[in-house]
């Protein structure tokens, strides 16, 4: 007995390992586009709406394939899940490195990378977790998906050295080699025996993803932590993995500086997520939650105060950090306990769609506002209004959800 749960520990462990390390290089890749984005611009002749188009189009692409990347993980585990995911945003990272054409990177970022993008994502990375832990859930689940923004902590600063000291290519290049050489060592330890404990056996019933999704969407508390998060997704990923370098640059920041500053708001994202996933374990989580939301409002006024003062952008950093990704481990909490955990693959898939669009949205307009005002001002202040408004959502969901036990029932 004791022998099984020693091995039973170590498997969630090494779930929570790959998860973080799977997510900081996929994170990563997609903040690279955004120290690029002035490069680009001076190099290529691509303006910033067309890469900030081509960021929102691969977050439309991960919207579209978030529910069934979900629905995959429940069904085969996460072993195979991470492998085509980190494949796919490999090969992506590979080919843009290798061109100049507009076309053929919006091929390899926008869609391949993209899709990606979605497969190793926080709602995969948080179902596997939650599927394997009973205690301590939160703070694994905090922990793993702490890598979507630690795992940047080192990453971004080094991918900023190599821009400088050689070029945009070999930043991508090494992300690229970095996601292919971690599928073999992935695989090998994530072993199928093992993965059966997070997908479900082949003796359990299976319904087709379109009666799952049915059941779910008929649910309040599902509607509210989407549309949250959708809010969450304009807030986070869409205006500030796309634009805060680009407004740094903006500012008078050289791409060292200005990657040093993303780093440490990424550190205190990672100790934020753990945080919030640790305070999810032991306090009301819809206060939690809602809270967070407010005070990632609050931090938008100080980015509107940085002009160029280098170190007003360090303390936004320092602030944003910590309510940056916190909402992640909350919200899949949250899923797990209001809509059962045998759909919270497709349920946290839905959910994180509705965080891409999100983020669609604000990549976009950020990069459309400036080439409009030649300013961010306006994009910062949208920011705050709809980070106020998803904590304003987040505080109608009940807080005893009354039917969980039955849909668990089928786990």
């Amino acid at each position: 007995m004791s022998h099984t749960r020693s091995r039973s520990s170590v498997l969630q462990w090494l779930v929570v390992t790959f998860g973080f390390l799977a997510l900081a290089l996929a994170f990563s890749a997609r903040a690279t586009l955004g120290l690029v984005m002035p490069i680009w611009e001076q190099e290529l002749g691509w303006s910033r709406s067309f890469v900030s188009g081509s960021a929102a189009t691969a977050l439309l692409v991960m919207a579209t394939v978030a529910p069934f990347a979900g629905h995959f993980i429940d069904r085969h585990g996460v072993r195979l899940t991470l492998a085509l995911g980190l494949f796919l945003v490999g090969v992506g990272c590979l080919i843009v490195s290798s061109t100049s054409n507009a076309i053929i990177f919006l091929i390899a970022f926008s869609a391949i990378s993209a899709t990606g993008y979605g497969i190793v994502a926080t709602h995969i990375v948080s179902t596997a977790v939650a599927r394997l832990f009973d205690r301590n859930r939160g703070l694994a689940t905090g922990i793993a998906t702490s890598g979507a923004t630690g795992g940047q902590f080192l990453i971004v600063p080094l991918i900023a050295v190599v821009l400088t000291t050689f070029s945009w290519r070999w930043s991508f290049l090494a992300i690229g080699i970095g996601c292919l050489a971690l599928i073999p060592i992935l695989w090998w330890t994530l072993t199928e025996k093992g993965d059966s404990a997070i997908a479900p056996s082949d003796c359990e019933p299976t319904p087709s993803i379109w009666v799952d999704v049915s059941a779910v969407i008929r649910k309040p508390a599902f509607h509210i932590l989407f549309w949250s998060f959708l809010l969450c997704g304009f807030t986070t990923a869409g205006v500030i993995e796309t634009h805060l370098l680009p407004y740094a640059s903006f500012c008078g920041f050289g791409p060292v500086p200005s990657a040093t500053a993303y780093g440490v708001l990424s550190a205190v994202n990672m100790l934020g997520m753990i945080g919030a996933g640790w305070l999810a374990d032991r306090m009301n989580r819809i206060v939690l939650l809602g809270s967070i939301y407010l005070l990632r409002g609050v931090t938008f006024i100080v980015l509107i105060n940085v002009g160029a003062d280098y170190e007003m952008l360090v303390v936004f950093a320092l602030m944003f950090g910590a309510v940056d990704y916190a909402t992640v481990p909350v919200t899949a909490s949250l899923v797990a306990s209001h809509l059962g955990l045998r759909v919270m693959g497709l349920s946290m898939g839905m959910i994180s769609a509705g965080h891409s669009l999100g983020a669609a949205a604000g990549a976009f307009s950020g990069g459309y506002i400036f080439d409009l005002t030649m300013g961010y001002d306006w994009v910062w202040i949208t920011s705050i209004v709809l980070a106020v408004g998803a904590g304003c959502i987040v505080l109608l969901l009940k807080n005893n959800p009354q039917d969980a036990t039955v849909r668990e029932a089928g786990h």
